[in-house]
């Protein structure tokens, strides 16, 4: 009467622990996307807060070299006076990540959000 059933209860538990260990393996690479693309935006940030007094267009273009250096791509980038304000994209297979990210001098006071006081 018992005969079988061991092998189809081994089947079974084989397959629910690879369905586990296939989630668990989307998951950490949702989370590696997620970190290279605050990275690559970070980066990018910093690079063209540097080149902020040469104007905005000069400052994107710098950030945009630099998230590419770190396969992303910057998808908005505004300066605002010394501040730079961007959002770089990473997109790796069926994953994309997006991160904005803002840098500016030391001690700058934060941007407020549009309608604040």
């Amino acid at each position: 009467m018992d005969d079988g059933s061991a092998t189809v209860w081994a089947a079974v538990v084989a397959t629910a622990l690879c369905a586990v260990f296939g989630a668990l393996l989307a998951y950490g690479e949702a989370v590696a996307v997620r970190h290279r693309a605050g990275g690559a935006a970070d980066l990018a940030a910093l690079a063209a807060a540097h080149r902020a007094p040469d104007g905005e267009r000069r400052a994107c273009a710098t950030a945009r070299k630099v998230a590419r250096a770190q396969h992303a791509r910057v998808t908005r980038c505004a300066l605002r006076g010394t501040v730079v304000d961007l959002d770089a994209r990473v997109t790796r297979g069926p994953l994309t990540a997006q991160v904005r990210s803002r840098a500016g001098p030391a001690g700058h006071a934060p941007l407020r959000a549009e309608g604040g006081p």
